[in-house]
């Protein structure tokens, strides 16, 4: 089975003004059409870009479809044959537009999107570098300081399947983190209870003292903000990996 395609853009950016749309946006047309197993992705990155150009839409829709293809395996002769064909059909302008966009995704200069790449275009705040705590993550992970003044922030990435050890944040008084989702889908749980899905706009408020752990989902990346709360005689202790039997049962 392909790796599942996972779109959260309709929530993040018309979840408040039109919920519906969003809803058939990411869970119906990302969520079932795109993962649908009969056709495989690269099959449907090609029809999808014929279906734009036939509509005539050569926008930034189109330049993301293009890039998705490119990402997929749609080597630079296959897209020239794709749209000469679709050209045949639809008219030479459309041909035209979609050549220029084609021409600024194959260039030679022009390297394929990385899934680390798409990901960073769907969020407003950068990724980083790996995570200099990495030795207690299972996975990659990335760390960006997003504020270094008043209270720090900074913005936690991981990969698909990745989380970080079950941990603490100890504190006498005070104390605790608190987690902002930024992107993708992710996971929060507490020692003893069931864990939380995670989706951009979910805050998470974690006391001081009690044993936990996030992450992404087996399926998508994940982002969040990370804010310490001030506290008395604060320190965080890194406790056991998060096993992947633990981490099946989420899937």
């Amino acid at each position: 089975m392909s790796e599942k395609i996972v779109q959260t853009a309709g929530r993040e950016q018309l979840g408040d003004f039109a919920p519906m749309f969003a809803h058939l946006n990411d869970d119906v047309l990302f969520g079932e059409v795109w993962n649908e197993q009969e056709i495989d992705v690269k099959t449907k990155c090609i029809i999808t870009v014929v279906s734009l150009m036939a509509s005539g839409i050569t926008d930034s829709s189109l330049a993301y479809h293009l890039q998705n293809a490119k990402a997929h395996g749609v080597t630079k002769e296959e897209i020239a044959a794709v749209i000469t064909h679709a050209t045949m059909y639809v008219g030479w302008p459309k041909g035209w537009a979609v050549f220029r966009l084609a021409k600024e995704v194959w260039s030679e200069d022009t390297p394929a999107l990385t899934d680390k790449d798409r990901y960073q275009s769907e969020i407003l705040f950068p990724i980083g570098e790996p995570n200099p705590y990495g030795k207690y993550f299972v996975g990659q992970s990335y760390l960006a300081q997003i504020s270094a003044e008043q209270v720090p922030v900074f913005n936690v990435t991981f990969e698909p399947s990745c989380r970080n050890n079950w941990h603490i944040h100890h504190s006498s008084s005070g104390g605790g983190q608190m987690l902002i989702c930024v992107g993708g889908i992710g996971y929060y749980q507490e020692w003893g209870k069931e864990a939380r899905e995670l989706n951009p706009g979910d805050v998470v408020n974690i006391p001081a003292n009690v044993k936990h752990w996030h992450g992404a989902a087996p399926y998508s990346w994940f982002s969040h903000l990370a804010l310490e709360i001030p506290g008395e005689d604060g320190s965080t202790e890194w406790c056991e990996p998060v096993s992947d039997e633990e981490y099946g049962l989420l899937k």
